[in-house]
């Protein structure tokens, strides 16, 4: 008798919510990065769709419990979505700095990376912690326990899917300690931002505020009109960074104990460190979507922005 890939008794009705809340969100950022033409937050539409393709093909392999195709498939999208999640935060931060930060202080004394650097350098780790969790993760869900060497297999794919999350630990925790510093270090450029901006009417009052008292502004004298609290979506940025930290972390001791260990046993592990902490981040950038408050999401910055 071929034996069930899961090392518990999944439950149907909690993969069917997850996969549903999941979609939801996919289209909503779909179309929101159609509406504001956000091209460089691909990333996250990606990794919203990622999550829900994950949880919708965890609902089919649940009803065919032995089939490892369909196993492997719904793991590793579940697993790698987050990494591309990090990635997005990397690349709205770096948006971050370009919009509010004066040419001149540019400096890597500010983020103790150069500015100009700061996405690449952390992309790059992204995209290698991704390859490395995906090899290992697929190592993983692909090794036959009857097998001879199958210990041997198992415990190198756990080294490397280990180092793919350390690897993505180590960025992002340093990523996270920088966003938040810079929650206090762009305070000094408040003024120099108050006087790049053009107040503007949208549906309020000539002070720029509509009805729910929300400002908005032209910037450099742009013709896109943004909402005037960047610091909002800086905030997001900071708290999906911590999101995604906390479920970095329960995959790491899961990979480190094994498919014998006591998260790869009890599902409500699944969904309380994973989906439950990874939901919100797609939540909190759809109602503070990058495109409200930042002037360039294309692929690249323009030469005036740089």
């Amino acid at each position: 008798m071929v034996r069930s890939k899961y090392a518990y008794d999944p439950s149907l009705p909690a993969a069917i919510v997850v996969a549903t809340l999941f979609t939801l969100a996919f289209f909503l950022t779909a179309t929101q990065w159609i509406r504001y033409r956000s091209w460089v937050w691909l990333v996250m539409v990606l990794a919203a769709a990622m999550e829900g393709v994950g949880y919708i093909i965890r609902c089919f392999s649940i009803k065919s419990n032995t089939d490892k195709s369909l196993y492997v498939a719904q793991y590793s999208l579940v697993v790698l979505a987050p990494v591309l999640m990090a990635g997005a935060c990397y690349v709205v931060f770096g948006r971050i700095v370009f919009h509010v930060v004066p040419k001149a202080h540019r400096t890597l004394k500010l983020l103790w990376i150069s500015p100009r650097w700061l996405t690449p350098i952390f992309v790059v780790a992204d995209i290698i912690a991704l390859m490395l969790q995906l090899v290992g993760a697929v190592q993983i869900t692909t090794i036959n326990p009857t097998d001879r060497d199958a210990l041997s297999k198992s415990n190198r794919a756990k080294r490397i899917a280990e180092i793919g999350v350390a690897v993505q630990l180590i960025f992002f925790g340093l990523f996270s300690v920088i966003a938040v510093r810079f929650n206090f270090t762009s305070k000094r450029f408040a003024s120099e931002f108050e006087e790049r901006i053009t107040l503007v009417t949208v549906g309020g009052d000539v002070e720029g505020n509509n009805k729910k008292g929300e400002k908005y502004v032209k910037i450099d004298g742009g013709e896109k009109i943004l909402k005037r609290n960047w610091q909002s979506i800086l905030r997001v940025v900071n708290v999906a960074s911590v999101c995604i930290l906390i479920r970095s972390v329960y995959r790491m001791v899961e990979f480190a104990m094994g498919r014998t260990g006591y998260p790869a046993k009890h599902e409500w592990m699944v969904y309380v460190f994973d989906a439950l902490v990874i939901f919100p981040v797609v939540v909190l950038f759809i109602h503070w979507h990058p495109g409200k408050y930042l002037p360039y999401l294309g692929f690249r910055l323009p030469k005036n922005a740089r």
